[in-house]
């Protein structure tokens, strides 16, 4: 299962990415076609709105695939003994990831979230071992295996 959901997660990234680019492209192209006319301001205005779109689009892209970099790091035949980057986690709250902050996604039927170690039940989690248990929201949940 494991394995699944990291080539979910790359897909997902991989389809960001080329989202991003294309759209940083888009904007790229659009801001040098904006021509000289005579309302002056509004050349330059344009102009600016482009790179502006351009360098958002950029933040994008390599926001995912700093991502992607991380993902192709987890080994997904590695079973850890504690709750790390890449352990994928069964708890009585549910089966978590942690990797990247991507949400809730469906694999082979099962939901899993996909949760950076930084986020607020990734960092509950960290560290943790199997009989472990943790409080989120109010509620004692229990960690029952990490793959």
């Amino acid at each position: 299962m494991k394995q699944d959901v990291i080539d979910y997660i790359k897909n997902q990234l991989e389809e960001r990415m080329q989202a991003a680019w294309g759209a940083m492209q888009a904007a790229q192209a659009s801001a040098n076609e904006e021509s000289k006319s005579s309302a002056g301001d509004k050349y330059e205005t344009a102009r600016a709105m482009g790179q502006l779109d351009r360098d958002m689009y950029a933040r994008q892209y390599e926001q995912a695939r700093q991502e992607r970099g991380l993902i192709e790091r987890i080994d997904p035949l590695h079973t850890p003994q504690h709750v790390s980057l890449g352990a994928l986690v069964h708890t009585s709250m549910g089966i978590f990831l942690i990797a990247v902050s991507l949400g809730s996604i469906k694999v082979a039927g099962e939901a899993v979230m996909v949760v950076s170690a930084q986020s607020p039940i990734g960092a509950l989690l960290m560290g943790k071992v199997v009989g472990d248990s943790f409080d989120f929201r109010g509620k004692k949940h229990q960690i029952q295996q990490i793959a």
